[in-house]
């Protein structure tokens, strides 16, 4: 797949089917509208595209709300290009952009920029100045330059519309099982591995690798049946997130941290690059009385972990 990042001058690529949208996540319902596009590409002989934007609009025009974003770029143009379309082109969202009127949007970038023979779009979406874009204006328009058009309703799961706001909620809660679901894989954390308190060998008897992730999003805070994959390779373990509350006595007030067991796994892993894929929550984290209370929630925490891990087998993305 090509990136373009900006607004390019002229693009010549054979009939182009483009979509627009954030995209964040790659979800199920994003996965739907990229089918579509390269069904339309192959069925016309063009080319399947894709628009989006960076930062995240909400950023820019509510930073208040202070958005977290659930996919990396990395990870979102690798999504992207795994559902088949072949250019992506990622303008650079501000305040300015956000006043282009719909129709100025459509005639210079859709029309005499990309030359676009058709486009596909979620249900609900809305684009330009105060989102006065809207699906009926983009099938005016169409008729009016010659470019076809199409809506694809939402993706639903357990009678929920997927959407990424939707998915942040039910991760900021840990219901990573849902999340997961509506992202057609186990949601994902990357890090690299740093060094830790070092309490988990020698206090512990449980090795654990520490992470510092450029993820923004992050499950809430608890204990997680995880599967970790280290290039191409993937193990089972247990994660911790959240502030270890039971050395808080000791060591003072915790710093939030991201660490995994791996089971049956004994090499040295700093600074090397790991995923953390979260297939299911155990349980809260909690201040326990001492070593000895934690380390016996830990042996339960394994066993459960293994138990739920024997009997799922989650999409991941590697």
């Amino acid at each position: 797949m090509r990136i373009i990042m900006g607004m390019p001058d002229r693009l010549d690529y054979p009939n182009p089917v483009v979509t627009i949208g954030n995209f964040d996540g790659v979800h199920i319902g994003h996965q739907k509208i990229f089918r579509r596009v390269v069904e339309k590409a192959k069925e016309i002989n063009g080319t399947p595209m894709a628009i989006t934007f960076d930062p995240h609009p909400v950023r820019v025009l509510a930073p208040e709300r202070g958005l977290k974003i659930l996919t990396t770029f990395e990870d979102k143009a690798n999504l992207i290009s795994r559902a088949g379309i072949k250019v992506l082109i990622c303008i650079s969202f501000s305040k300015e952009f956000a006043k282009t009127d719909p129709d100025e949007f459509i005639k210079d970038m859709l029309v005499n920029r990309l030359g676009v023979k058709w486009v596909t779009v979620g249900h609900n979406y809305a684009f330009g100045k105060g989102k006065k874009g809207t699906t009926l204006l983009l099938r005016r328009r169409g008729e009016k330059y010659g470019f076809g058009v199409s809506i694809v309703r939402y993706a639903k799961v357990y009678d929920d519309i997927v959407s990424s706001s939707r998915i942040r909620s039910l991760l900021l809660r840990g219901r990573v099982c849902e999340a997961s679901k509506m992202l057609g894989r186990a949601y994902h954390i990357e890090g690299t591995v740093i060094k830790g308190a070092g309490r988990g060998t020698p206090l512990l008897h449980t090795p654990t690798a520490n992470i510092t992730t450029p993820n923004e999003l992050v499950p809430k805070e608890g204990v997680y049946a995880v599967r970790v994959s280290i290039q191409n390779d993937v193990y089972d373990g247990v994660a911790n997130i959240g502030k270890n509350p039971t050395f808080a006595t000791t060591f003072g007030n915790m710093p939030m941290s991201y660490e995994v067991h791996i089971f049956d796994f004994n090499q040295n892993l700093l600074g090397e690059k790991i995923k953390m894929h979260f297939i299911d929550r155990i349980r809260d984290e909690k201040k326990f009385s001492g070593i000895d209370e934690l380390q016996e929630q830990i042996k339960k925490d394994i066993q459960k972990a293994k138990e739920i891990l024997s009997k799922r087998k989650d999409l991941l993305y590697l």
